[in-house]
């Protein structure tokens, strides 16, 4: 019998993206369907959707929501798109806002969605055998069904996947009551206290049945110090029930051959002179110097210390004494933005920062660029790296996390590679890989060619990653 799986997520695509989350959830239950699971996805129905796709959603069913502070009402609507159904929790006080998170009640606004998800479980609306929840905005969810829906509903297998440890979900204990619905004995004997308060993340972690993260190495990683986040002890007693699965990128969204926002399309038998027509393409559009030969260098990320924006803005005077170019694209904490903003009048010609996110240009970037920087301080998975590579653009990355697990380092010896690494976080590494790069570009032709074949050849799409889960859970279904 096919068995069901409900996806529950704070955002996804096609609806709603404000980070990498979204692009799993666009993707991971299409690729699982592909498996032979029947799986559907809830999220919150937010005010870009019910703007914009309201009249094309289906009202499923409406309930109340009673529990703690919780006296109100959520309806339900569906939208199926290629198979997959797509539930949406109404509720216009807590969704219908400009933005999604950084709200004061953020704990209130979340606890609600998680209940309104279980009563459409216990409503009937769908009955699953596996409950997926991902990140903290869902960590609830496990706790529900081993507690207040224990009773209530069939024992869904649970799921929680740990996306970015660094988001916990923190709030005062005095929410177990008021939104979370149960005793405040859960924060004194310890069981969801976490820095003077309660978090949804630890939740998530000790109740779910499986704990994933997005790559084999960052499940490691969080057990020490160094990445757990004051959670490595938590997630210590979970190791055994600890499993990373890396990530994949949609291959239909994400492909040189039939991208149309490319100036020419390409794949692995004309690369080369796909990638020359769109460099010279980006580089007309952004106004650099139009120079097929000068090495590109591109950075589509946002711009946070955890993205390693500062290696880059420290080695910048230096680097740019080579003959190279720079594209950046993306937000971030202003004082970087303030300094990016310089770099077109420092370098005329040679660098462009464009801030903010424009898709199209984006697409164009992968395309054209030669080499993409990610020298992140920590990644759990990453997915830049999955998309240059699919674009014949070599990744430059710091060895972390997702980064380490997908991008093999060139060997000067074999010609193997798809990409350039570095381990220690500091200045003068960074500088010394991305002057490996630079040679190998300027003077090993044949050595960067060869790579940018081996990097489009890599299986990046979600096929391995969903034949991974279905084996996780066929596994606790036997």
């Amino acid at each position: 019998m096919m068995k069901k799986i409900l996806f529950v997520a704070s955002e996804g695509l096609p609806f709603v993206k404000t980070g990498g989350l979204a692009d799993v959830i666009g993707s991971l239950p299409q690729a699982l369907h592909r498996e032979g699971f029947h799986t559907s996805v809830v999220m919150p129905l937010y005010l870009k959707t019910a703007k914009t796709m309201h009249d094309s959603l289906i009202k499923v069913k409406t309930f109340k929501v009673k529990v703690g502070i919780f006296d109100t009402i959520a309806t339900v609507y569906v939208k199926t798109i290629d198979e997959i159904d797509y539930y949406l929790i109404e509720h216009s006080a807590y969704f219908e806002r400009e933005g999604y998170y950084g709200y004061p009640d953020d704990g209130e606004r979340f606890s609600f969605f998680q209940h309104a998800v279980m009563r459409m479980i216990e409503e009937k609306v769908i009955e699953p055998d596996v409950l997926h929840a991902h990140d903290w905005h869902t960590g609830l969810i496990p706790l529900f069904v081993k507690t207040l829906y224990r009773d209530r509903i069939q024992h869904p297998l649970t799921i929680f996947t740990i996306h970015n440890l660094f988001f916990q979900g923190c709030f005062p204990y005095s929410m177990l009551e008021s939104c979370v619905g149960l005793p405040n004995s859960y924060y004194f004997d310890g069981s969801l206290r976490f820095k003077d308060g309660i978090s949804f993340m630890k939740a998530g972690i000790l109740y779910a049945d499986l704990v994933t993260t997005v790559s084999e190495t960052y499940s490691q990683e969080i057990l020490t110090p160094e990445f757990g986040e004051s959670m490595e002890e938590i997630l210590k007693l979970r190791k055994k029930d600890l499993y990373g699965i890396v990530n994949g990128i949609d291959i239909k969204e994400w492909n040189p051959a039939t991208d149309r926002h490319l100036s020419a399309t390409y794949q692995l038998r004309n690369v080369s002179k796909g990638k020359q027509l769109n460099k010279c393409a980006i580089q007309k559009e952004l106004g650099l110097r139009q120079d097929p030969n000068v090495m590109l260098l591109a950075m589509v990320s946002r711009l946070t210390d955890q993205k390693g924006i500062w290696l880059i803005l420290q080695s910048l005077t230096q680097i740019m004494g080579w003959d190279i170019q720079l594209i950046i694209l993306g937000t971030g904490d202003q004082h970087v933005e303030s300094q990016l903003k310089t770099i077109e009048y420092r370098f005329p010609q040679r660098a462009v920062f464009y801030c903010g996110y424009n898709e199209a240009l984006a697409h164009k970037i992968y395309a054209g660029a030669d080499v993409f920087l990610m020298p992140s301080l920590f990644e759990p998975c990453g997915i830049s790296q999955l998309i240059s590579m699919h674009y014949g653009t070599l990744p430059l990355v710091r060895e972390t996390g997702g980064l380490k697990d997908t991008v093999e380092p060139y060997n000067e010896h074999t010609k193997e590679g798809t990409g350039f690494t570095f381990a220690p976080f500091s200045v003068d590494d960074f500088k010394h890989v991305l002057w490996l790069a630079y040679e190998v570009y300027t003077f090993r032709h044949d050595d960067f060619k060869g790579m940018i074949k081996q990097a489009m050849r890599k299986d990046v799409s979600w096929d391995k990653s969903a034949k991974a889960y279905a084996k996780l859970i066929h596994k606790r279904f036997k």
